[in-house]
């Protein structure tokens, strides 16, 4: 028996209202792998390799502007606080962002591809 599906709104839309998990191993001596939580509204807990903190997506269309709050610094090592700032810098740079079933993808100078996190 086959079943046809249609893709919904929900499965090719910004993930408002979805936690999604970088595409990347955890940095040495961590288990942690950077973690974004899209509120409705496009407010966004950040989780990262060392630090913690908020931002804010605006989205229209394909077109994405990530605005970050400040990070909490958690006796970060160097590399840890560097790979931090980093990632947020590449979220600040992205200028289009992508979904492709569960992955999505912010493009600007660098792509961070995400997963979501759908357990």
């Amino acid at each position: 028996m086959a079943v046809a599906t249609t893709p919904s709104r929900a499965d090719s839309g910004f993930p408002f209202g979805l936690e999604i998990t970088l595409e990347s191993a955890p940095q040495p001596g961590s288990k942690r792998i950077p973690s974004l939580e899209i509120g409705d509204n496009g407010e966004v807990i950040l989780s990262l390799w060392c630090k913690t903190g908020k931002g804010q997506f605006s989205v229209a269309n394909d077109t994405v502007i990530f605005v970050p709050g400040q990070l909490d610094d958690r006796s970060c090592t160097p590399a840890n606080a560097q790979a931090d700032d980093a990632l947020v810098g590449a979220l600040s740079e992205a200028a289009t962002w992508k979904r492709q079933g569960d992955f999505v993808s912010f493009v600007g100078a660098k792509t961070l591809r995400f997963r979501l996190n759908t357990n």
